[in-house]
């Protein structure tokens, strides 16, 4: 069952555990002569690796990417592009005291239930490591993207942490890049620093909510009935490890608006269409509109923590569980730069899927 692949035209597998010798994905569907090189897609995956600071686990993985093959002469062919990442920094007797036993909260209970087998060395399959391999497909699919569509800007950030929340009175862009928690509010990455550490410390852990926004996008990506560009995207970023919700512009609060405030009101200006507001995300009948794609997924706090907690053993007797090891306290820190890879990913197969039937040329001009 080839369940480990997303996309259609820009297709990803990706392969390996989280205690293994490595794990990687194969990239299919890359345009040839698009600039790929280890280094390039390095910068990507040095933002999601573990172990940069005291509000992440500690485990020491440097993340380097290998380009194995779909690259000559410093360009991609056309071919599949494999990549690999070596694990050096596992501990797997960390999780002996869990063979036996099932994480409350993880997936451990579910994977034995499907298969009868399972990897307890931090969870095999189902670990948030697997992520570092979408990481790296993601940066061939920007490259792609900036060779096609120069322009498109893709930035993820936090947005909630808890239960508190970012003043979007104060969103400054330049202040993502500045705190370890990708947020845009400087006041609240302060605020946020003493809560986490106090958590952490305390051998728990915190959810979060994450936003994706896309600048640049072009008009037109997407299809209507079952090929909607936003579907693809909610299921991109459900897909991600510990993600239980997923939003599209306003989301679960249009509920709340009438018609009139959530109408995103269409006037005339000198490139084309403008809108007076974006509560539909950038997109419209599952088609993007040309404004910011922006899609928004909540992370639950991550299982593994050091409370006591009860469970059951494989045998079926009731038992307690402390889970030992290296874990984040608060995973959407390292979720922001998976979000942007799914971004990435997701919009190079429409835009490839776009082209592959209505071409180049301009379609609907206005004015």
């Amino acid at each position: 069952m080839s369940i480990n692949s997303f996309g259609h035209l820009f297709r990803v597998t990706t392969w390996g555990e989280s205690h293994g010798p490595a794990l990687g994905a194969t990239v299919d569907g890359c345009p040839p002569g698009v600039p790929v090189s280890a280094e390039d897609l390095q910068v990507w995956l040095d933002r999601r690796k573990p172990g940069q600071n005291k509000y992440t686990t500690q485990r020491r993985e440097p993340d380097a990417v290998e380009v194995l093959s779909g690259v000559f002469e410093g360009v991609s062919t056309g071919t599949p592009i494999q990549l690999m990442i070596r694990n050096t920094d596992q501990r797997s007797k960390d999780y002996g005291d869990i063979a036996e036993k099932f994480r409350p909260g993880h997936a451990d209970i579910t994977y034995w239930q499907k298969y009868g087998v399972r990897d307890y060395r931090g969870g095999g399959r189902s670990s948030a490591r697997e992520t570092a391999a979408r990481v790296a497909a993601g940066g061939v699919a920007r490259a792609a993207l900036d060779s096609l569509v120069p322009g498109i800007k893709i930035t993820g950030y936090m947005t909630q942490m808890g239960p508190h929340g970012i003043d979007r009175a104060r969103f400054d862009w330049a202040q993502i890049e500045q705190n370890p928690f990708w947020t845009p509010d400087a006041q609240a990455a302060e605020d946020w620093a003493g809560y986490l550490d106090a958590l952490r410390k305390s051998g728990s852990s915190v959810g979060a909510v994450i936003e994706v926004a896309a600048r640049g996008v072009p008009a037109g990506l997407g299809a209507p009935v079952y090929g909607k560009l936003d579907t693809d995207l909610a299921a991109a970023m459900m897909s991600i490890n510990a993600v239980k919700g997923v939003e599209i512009g306003e989301g679960m609060a249009a509920a709340a608006l009438t018609g009139e405030a959530n109408a995103d009101e269409i006037s005339m200006g000198p490139d084309g269409p403008v809108y007076s507001s974006n509560h539909a995300g950038g997109i419209l009948g599952g088609i993007s509109t040309g404004q910011d794609v922006v899609v928004r997924f909540a992370v639950k706090p991550t299982s593994s923590i050091l409370t006591t907690r009860k469970t059951i053993s494989k045998s079926g007797e009731d038992t307690e569980i402390i889970t030992k090891g290296r874990h984040d306290p608060c995973v959407g820190i390292r979720a922001v730069p998976v979000g942007e890879a799914m971004m990435a990913c997701v919009l190079l197969d429409h835009l490839l899927l776009h082209r592959g039937q209505v071409g180049d040329g301009p379609r609907g001009n206005i004015g």
